[in-house]
């Protein structure tokens, strides 16, 4: 009311308290009205307070007088039969007692007696193996002390039993190695058996350890000195086959013992056996690789391979010197070099004992590689570095810390990677320093062509040979560091070496430069340059089928058992250990990728000066040739004028288009013939797409050129004169090329569209509709290419 400004305002406030008043007048009334039905509810509950009140005392009454005397007797009752339970649960643990202490006393007392005269071992350690079951408690009891002791036996149980199980130890022990040194097998099996009912298993397997290690010794040693003793030979795999015979031994011990062993010692325990054996195969092994080391004089051919020049390849990389006197070999840098070469080749280092080293070593990796992984898979639950659960081998941690593990990284895995890169680079240098090109080409497509496609020259097979080579040997290493270091190394040299000397041949000996200002490059210059392209091409396929080939899909190399891999020679067989599979596919992956950037880079350059210094000074005129006979500016009369003269040269049925489609297509052949039959097929797509792509740019500024100078007729003929023309081009299966002249297309499609053809364009621009084709041409382009016809302004 006090904000009321007007007469309404205040009615309204009236009207609105009103309605108020009402409300809390009928909420009243209906309070009021609800009193009875309250008051006749609280009489009813009074009513029903006094009849419970009542039933409450009948039932404190019943309760007191009747289960009260229930309750105490009922607790009686669970309290007899408590004690009852507890006093048959003494006497139960009682005579478990009495029968242990009963027990005790027979295999003490067996023990005396089957050491005494009996000098029964087995019973005495049976007896022995019968107290271990007894609890503790009980023999070291009082009970026991007074019970078991005898006048033969009078020392107490405990003291007994350890001085027993004592004296057998040593009496085992002393007939276990006795019996080894009179190789007598059964007697061995006897007493080691024996060791574990006498609770000494641990002593069980270290002599058997050293019994067996003493056996891989002997034989180690004498595999070793039948080869090296006098003048016995040690060529070809001797020490390969000595190291694989220490790992066939180690592995036999392992399967034909195992069982004995676990038999009587319990699961997993053949793995203490073969940590002790792997402590010998590290002492054998390294005598071995240290012995081939020496006899083979790792350390000076590493030495020489370090110091070796490489003087064909260096000098190669030089800026060409002028002969002094005579005619240097074709390929080669200077006539010094032949010199360089030919000594070196002479007194330098044998490529073949490297390469048979490198097989050497190859067996060696790969028998350590088999060896692990027979470890891997016999251990596989017992080991603490698995999880039974992975399906991916894991190393056990006494070989993955071993000596023997150390010792061939060092002295085997890190000269394969310097012998191997030796070895490519010496056959990248062999190769072209004996590089031969191929003979009979020629530009002249009426000249046969002696050699079959693809013509290259030899380097590049030599080269992929030895890479496959290479590839092959390494991976039959099993060896996950070898990978990691030569496949890297091969990718370095096929980059540095192999590519720079084509790429350098292509730059200095072969590049097609005409002599003379508008004329062509020399034929054989042309023919050499083409076939350096095609040398990367097939060196580019090589790779990637060397890659391809040796590469797991992926399925195979995930880690999921559903789908395992069984090809023997499939990654995921030659490399079971975690992540070994996917890194190696990874890491040849890697070979192919960068080969392919690298060589793909050049061959684009080498395309694209074929492009520019042999086929771009002809297109244009080529071009310019076949249209010179064809004016699109003419009108009817003058081109009948024009046409008949060349069809009185032509004979009848051969009107001008014919004629400059008939040109053109000659000039194109003879164009494109002569390269396509040297080129490989991928090199001449390549050039093809780079011609197209220049033509296309050609035609569509020729077309341009015509704006508002032709007619509608003349805009017709142009059409099918330039569909003519992109016909002839991507003859031979190449439509996909047609893309490239989409443009010069759609500018003739635009230029001869009916009225409401192009009223719909229009229109589908104007309110963004798809008209249903992908244009090319903006907006813009379009009204100018409508505007290209005279009769259309």
């Amino acid at each position: 009311m006090e904000g009321a400004a007007s007469t309404e305002q205040i009615k309204a406030t009236l009207a609105e308290l009103s309605e108020r008043e009402a409300s809390v007048t009928d909420r009243l009334d209906a309070l009021v009205a609800s009193q009875n039905n309250l008051r006749q509810s609280m009489a009813r509950l009074d009513i029903l307070r006094v009849n419970v009140a009542s039933q409450a005392v009948s039932i404190r009454s019943i309760s007191n007088g009747i289960l009260s005397t229930a309750s105490a007797t009922a607790q009686k009752i669970s309290g007899a039969v408590s004690r009852l339970d507890l006093e048959q649960a003494r006497v139960k643990g009682t005579l478990d007692v009495v029968e242990q202490v009963a027990e005790l006393k027979t295999c003490v007392l067996g023990v005396t007696g089957s050491m005494g005269a009996a000098q029964d071992w087995e019973a005495a350690a049976a007896y022995l193996n019968r107290a271990s079951r007894i609890l503790p408690e009980v023999v070291k009891g009082s009970f026991a002390e007074k019970i078991v002791p005898t006048s033969e036996v009078p020392d107490a149980p405990k003291v007994t039993l350890e001085e027993a199980a004592e004296s057998l130890r040593v009496l085992f022990l002393r007939e276990f190695e006795k019996a080894a040194e009179e190789k007598n097998g059964a007697r061995v099996t006897r007493f080691f058996k024996l060791f574990p009912l006498i609770g000494k298993p641990e002593v069980g397997l270290d002599v058997y350890g050293r019994y067996v290690c003493q056996g891989v010794a002997t034989r180690a040693r004498n595999s070793l000195n039948a080869g090296t003793a006098g003048s016995l030979n040690t060529e070809g795999f001797f020490y390969a086959n000595a190291m694989t015979k220490l790992f066939e031994h180690i592995a036999q011990i392992t399967e034909q013992h195992g069982g004995l062993v676990e038999l009587h010692y319990g699961p997993g325990r053949m793995l203490r056996v073969v940590e002790r054996l792997q402590m010998e195969a590290d002492i054998q092994g390294g005598i071995i690789i240290d012995t081939w080391s020496d006899h083979r004089s790792i350390d000076r051919k590493l030495t020489d391979i370090k110091s070796y020049a490489f003087t064909f390849l260096v000098q190669s990389f030089l800026p060409t010197q002028p002969a002094r006197g005579g005619t240097p070999r074709a390929g080669s840098p200077s006539k010094g070099a032949i010199g360089d070469s030919r000594s070196q080749r002479e007194e330098g280092i044998d490529t073949k004992e490297i390469d048979t080293l490198l097989n050497e070593m190859t067996v060696m990796a790969a028998r350590w590689s088999l060896y692990c992984r027979f470890i891997a898979l016999r251990f596989k639950e017992s080991s603490p570095n698995q999880n039974p659960d992975d399906e991916m081998l894991r190393l056990p941690c006494f070989i993955e810390e071993c000596g023997l593990k150390r010792k061939i990284t060092e002295r085997l895995m890190t000269p394969v990677n310097s012998m191997t890169t030796f070895i490519l680079r010496r056959a990248v240098e062999r190769a072209f320093q004996l590089d031969e090109q191929p003979l009979g080409l020629s530009l002249n497509p009426s000249k046969p062509l002696q050699p079959s496609p693809p013509y290259v020259c030899s380097a590049v097979d030599d080269v992929m040979y030895v890479v496959n080579q290479i590839v092959e040997r390494s991976l039959a290493t099993s060896q996950r560091q070898i990978i990691s270091s030569v496949i890297p190394s091969v990718a370095r040299v096929l980059d540095s070496d192999f590519i720079g000397m084509i790429q350098r041949k292509m730059r200095d000996e072969s590049y097609p430069k005409a002599a003379i200002q508008g004329a062509l490059p020399p034929e054989n210059t042309i023919i050499a340059f083409l076939v350096l392209i095609n040398d990367l091409d097939l060196a580019n396929d090589y790779v990637r089928r060397i890659v391809q080939s040796r590469v797991d899909s992926q399925q195979e190399v995930r880690s999921s058992a559903e789908e395992p891999a069984t090809s023997p020679r499939s990654l995921v067989s030659l490399y079971p250990f975690a992540g070994d599979a996917f890194y190696v596919r990874n890491a040849l992956m890697s070979l192919q990728q960068n080969f392919e950037a690298k060589a793909s880079e050049l061959i684009g350059d080498g395309v694209y000066v074929v492009f520019k210094n042999v086929v771009k000074p002809r297109l244009r005129p080529l071009l310019s040739d076949a249209l010179r006979n064809i004016d699109y500016q003419m009108n009817d009369n003058e081109v009948d004028d024009v046409e008949r003269p060349i069809e009185e040269d032509n004979g009848p049925g051969h009107p001008a288009e014919e004629a400059a489609q008939s040109q053109f297509q000659r000039g194109w052949d003879a164009l494109t013939k002569p390269i396509a039959r040297i080129f490989s097929e991928g090199n001449f797509e390549r050039l093809l797409f780079t011609i197209i792509s220049y033509l296309a740019e050609i035609l569509e500024k020729r077309i341009w050129s015509y704006y508002g100078r032709i007619n509608d007729l003349r805009a017709i003929r142009l059409e099918r004169d330039i569909a003519n023309l992109i016909n002839i081009v991507v003859r031979g299966g190449r439509y996909g090329l047609r893309n490239a002249f989409v443009r010069c297309t759609q500018i003739c499609l635009v230029m001869n569209m009916e009225e409401d053809e192009w009223a719909e364009i229009q229109a589908s621009d104007t309110t963004n509709i798809n008209s249903g084709l992908e244009w090319k041409l903006d907006a813009d382009e379009r009204l100018r290419a409508r505007a290209v016809v005279q009769s259309v302004k």
